[in-house]
Formats: structure tokens, sequence, C-alpha cells
């Protein structure tokens, strides 16, 4: 681990010397690409600094109390400061540990999420809603920005399907374990005799495509006109603004109809399209990515499930990594990180274990 260390002291100091050279910014690009794999390895660097000073820390203290005829005050001392240096130093390996594990690619990445009701009728689609309640709250305290991209509504007020288009830094790496099914337990408002009924939603979980990752030829592409539906007032059903959008290699259709002209639902629809060929084309080629990234979200069959929120009980148990939560209402006012930091720790743990034994 620490020759490890050592190369990534010795790069970041090499790009901090490149970068403060008279002619670094001459190239923009290069110089930002430099400038943002820096600023990547800062965190690591420093704590791998603070590492060297504690265990310097540590050599001086272990020979001032080789010495003879310490006073027994001062050598107590002494010796709780070593204990300290000691925790502090197995804290910092453990966090030099994390801080070595390969990035996701993805997880500084945007985010196209999308809800589907599922097995369940009308109560999936109001739980649907209150998924989208739940990320779009969640991404408030988060500071990103949301934008509905496609949206399907019941006429109670439920969600058929959505996809919501997510702007801001980590978006990815907070959101990726949402992909899934989803259940719910809960008593519906139309339920007479008080039974619980059992309903689900999936989720799927994208990283939004760059332009520079996935290039689409326009002769591939077939792009059609209608009128929008629905909600809107009078401008949205007497033009014809919506934008279906066809690949015609693969036979994927996106339709966009929830902004004001043609050139935003167009614009909305190709970012929807290239994320799901990006996605299509890490699957094909990457299976481990796609396992990961839990991308499969199953039928909505009742059975397949990543996570159960029990209302009668204010309980959420994620079954991936067995854990419980007694504080349902909380996450579903958007207090995700509730469920989101004991899926990132284990994941981080796992992948340590992988690591660990790969250098066995």
């Amino acid at each position: 681990m620490f020759e490890e260390l050592h190369d990534v002291e010795r790069r970041s100091e090499e790009m901090a010397h490149r970068m403060s050279a008279p002619d670094a910014a001459r190239d923009p690009e290069a110089y930002a690409r430099l400038m943002r794999e820096y600023k990547e390895l800062a965190p690591l660097v420093e704590a791998y600094r603070s590492y060297r000073q504690l265990c310097q820390e540590e050599q001086e203290l272990s020979d001032a109390l080789q010495q003879s005829g310490l006073d027994a005050e001062f050598k107590a001392m002494l010796q709780q400061e070593a204990c300290e240096n000691a925790r502090n130093r197995t804290e910092l390996e453990a966090k030099l540990r994390l801080l070595l594990l390969p990035k996701d690619a993805d997880d500084e990445k945007n985010v196209i999420l999308e809800i589907r009701a599922g097995a369940g009728g009308e109560e999936a689609a109001l739980f649907a809603h209150s998924l989208w309640r739940m990320y779009s709250m969640y991404a408030g305290r988060q500071g990103w920005r949301t934008e509905t991209i496609s949206l399907n509504e019941t006429e109670l007020g439920g969600v058929k399907e959505l996809v919501l288009d997510v702007e801001g830094a980590g978006a990815f790496s907070k959101l990726k374990f949402e992909s899934g099914v989803h259940r719910v337990q809960r008593v519906p408002e139309t339920e007479t005799q008080g039974r619980i009924h059992t309903s689900t939603v999936t989720v799927a979980v994208m990283p939004e495509a760059e332009e520079v990752e996935l290039s689409i030829d326009p002769k591939d592409l077939r792009i059609d006109t209608f009128r929008a539906s629905g909600a809107g007032g009078q401008h949205i059903n007497k033009t014809s603004s919506a934008i279906r959008v066809t690949h015609l290699p693969t036979g994927m259709v996106v339709e966009c109809q929830d902004q004001r002209s043609q050139r935003e639902n167009r614009e909305q629809a190709l970012k929807v399209l290239r994320s799901r060929l990006l996605q299509q084309k890490q699957d094909a080629y990457d299976a481990e990515y796609n396992a990961r990234r839990h991308s499969q979200v199953g039928t909505g069959d009742r059975s397949e499930r990543i996570r159960t929120y029990n209302f009668p009980q204010g309980r959420l148990t994620d079954h991936r990594i067995g854990f419980t939560l007694y504080k349902l209402d909380e996450v579903l006012d958007g207090d995700l990180d509730l469920v989101v930091e004991p899926l990132t720790l284990a994941d981080q743990e796992q992948r340590l274990r992988q690591r660990e034994a790969a250098q066995e």
C-alpha cells in the first residue's frame, strides 16, 4: 500500500510542477484535465502526508520513552500521547485504504432517473409519486437541480411512468444504489376493511451520457412531432411541440412533451436517448458494470425487491445489506442519506475485501 501511496504523491507533485510551468495554460483542455486529476488526488496525498507525520511523531515518542530517569508524571503523559497517536494512525490507515479504492468513473455524473409503477395498480402509481417526491426533496437537500423530462400521471394523482433529469455534484454516486424494485406495504385509502396491500415500483438510475462518449449518426434518427396531451393550457394543445425520436438501428423510442418548444423537447429527448444507448452499450460490453450498478430492475413482481417500505410499522428495510430503519417518514421526506450512507459503506467494505483478496 505504501509503495502505491508514494507513487501517488510523486504523481501529484509532478502535476503541480507542470501546472505551474509558464506555458501550462496554452492548452486549456489539457490544463483542465490536469487540474481535475490533481484535485482528485489531493485528499489521498494529504492523508498520506498526515500519516507519515504521525509515524514520525510515534517514533519520537518511542525514543523519548526509552530514556532513563523520566519523571513518572511526564512518562504517563508520553504514554497517553503515544496511545492517542496509535489510535489516530489506525484510523488514518483505514481512511487511506478507502481512498486507494478505484474511483467509479460515473460517480460525479448527472443522472437520468426513471420511475415506473409495477404490480399493484393505482396503489403502485401513488407510491411511484411518493418516490418522485422523495427523490426531489433529497435532490433539494443536496443542492441538485431536477427537471421532469417525461411524466405519465393517473387520474388519482399517481405516476405510471416518470423520467427525471438530476444535475449536481456526485448525483450518480448517491443515487446509483436506488436501481431496482421498491416494495411498499400499506393500507390504501380506498381500502374499507383495513387490509395491507403490497405494491411495487421499479427505479432505474443511469449516468447521464456525455456527447463525447457516444456519437449518434443523424441518419439513424427519425424525429416525429405531434400535439402534446395533458395539462399545460391552450399553448400545449394548439401546437405540435411534442417530439418522438426513434433510433432506427435499435428501434429505441423516446418521447418528450413537457417542454414549451419543439427545440427544448428535442434536446431533452436526445439526452435521454443518448443515455439509454450508452447504458445499452455498457451492458453489452461489460457484464460486471451492469451487475455492479444494479441496472436490471426485474419485472416489478412483488417477490422481487431491493427495499421494502412498511407503513404500518414505520419501517424501511434494504434487503441487499439486511439494513432496517424505523424512520420511514424521515426518508420519504427526503432524508435519503439515512439509507445511502449504509449502502455506500457496505459497498466500500465489499470492494476492500475484493482488493485485499486480489493482493494475497
